[in-house]
């Protein structure tokens, strides 16, 4: 009987680019929204909703994956949670397509840098999870950026606050859905989608649409919003199941990273001493927590190996005893005997 072959190292090729250039392309996507003005973020962030919906369908139409919505459909609850999701991701986009498009783009990028330390907190909070030692010091030098952040910015850091916590709620509320990337965006968008396209019909009533106003161009780049949503979310189911989840942990630092050098160097965005201050002082607690999480899910491997040989050396000693070979203390008779 054939065996379930390991990951090949071209899986794992496969599985690590395509985790970059998931990461890659939300790390750039803040270079895609400003092509979209006229249109306000609201008008961008309806359309957004309503091209997602579409592109999400066909690439499960194209994949045959449609089992789980009669399942969902009979699960009132899930779908309740379905409906926190959509309205939590619908006020993290909108905020992130208002953010940059207003010229705050290392700001939203401060967003995804905190996010994991908000996650940790839900989960104390909310979850009951216990901390380790440097997890609490982790979240206290982030508490510290924030403070020093304020004093940089003559404000609280608040785009950055709402795009972390609507984030983390998001994740928070998936984790119990428990569908797929997919899955879930396609339910989240169906959702979305008749506020979305009934607000779109509004503008256009009143005449303040810049959907047909501005040319076949803008209507391309607005209907090019699902595929921006969409694509990278394929890339990221291809590299979950080929690559570690230790290893997809670290490539989640690629997006903001590329946002905040974009916010740099093709914006050209200030960044007084305090707000370095502010930002070394986060990137230090994700490094104590990415230093922890990695020595964490090295001592549980190391946990699993060592479990792992104390069961095969018990179960070699087993089929060793003379027990497990029907073997009594004394010799086995050998049978009847004859003469000869």
């Amino acid at each position: 009987m054939e065996s379930d072959a390991a990951p090949t190292k071209n899986d794992q090729r496969t599985g690590l680019l395509c985790g970059v250039a998931a990461y890659g392309l939300w790390g750039l996507v803040p270079l895609f929204w400003p092509l979209l003005k006229p249109a306000s973020a609201v008008e961008i962030l309806a359309h957004r909703m309503v091209w997602s919906l579409a592109a999400v369908g066909l690439i499960l139409l194209a994949l045959r994956r449609w089992a789980w919505l009669s399942e969902l459909a009979r699960q009132p609850k899930r779908l309740a949670l379905v409906a926190v999701a959509a309205t939590v991701i619908s006020v993290n986009w909108g905020f992130y397509i208002w953010g940059v498009n207003s010229g705050r783009v290392v700001e939203t990028s401060l967003g995804y840098f905190i996010n994991p330390l908000v996650t940790i907190l839900f989960g104390v909070v909310l979850l009951k999870e216990r901390m380790r030692p440097a997890q609490w010091a982790a979240v206290g030098i982030g508490a510290v950026a924030v403070v020093v952040l304020t004093a940089g910015y003559g404000r609280l850091p608040w785009i950055a606050l709402v795009l972390a916590f609507s984030f983390a709620t998001y994740g928070l509320v998936k984790k119990k859905i428990g569908l797929g990337g997919m899955e879930s965006l396609a339910a989240e968008t169906a959702v979305q989608f008749l506020p979305a396209l009934g607000f779109l019909l509004f503008l256009s009533s009143r005449g303040t649409s810049t959907f047909a106003a501005e040319g076949v161009p803008h209507a391309l780049l607005l209907a090019c919003c699902g595929l921006v949503t969409a694509v990278p979310l394929v890339c990221f189911g291809a590299a979950a199941i080929r690559i570690p989840l230790s290893t997809i942990g670290l490539l989640q630092y690629l997006a903001p990273v590329l946002q905040f050098l974009l916010g740099l160097v093709w914006f050209h965005e200030r960044m007084p001493a305090e707000r370095w201050a502010g930002f070394g002082l986060v990137w230090l607690a994700l490094t104590m927590l990415t230093w922890d999480a990695l020595r964490a899910a090295r001592r549980g491997r190391a946990a699993l190996r060592a479990l792992a040989d104390r069961d095969a050396l018990r179960q070699a000693e087993t089929m060793g005893s003379p027990a497990a070979r029907g073997e009594s203390g004394a010799e086995a008779d050998p049978g009847p005997v004859t003469s000869t």
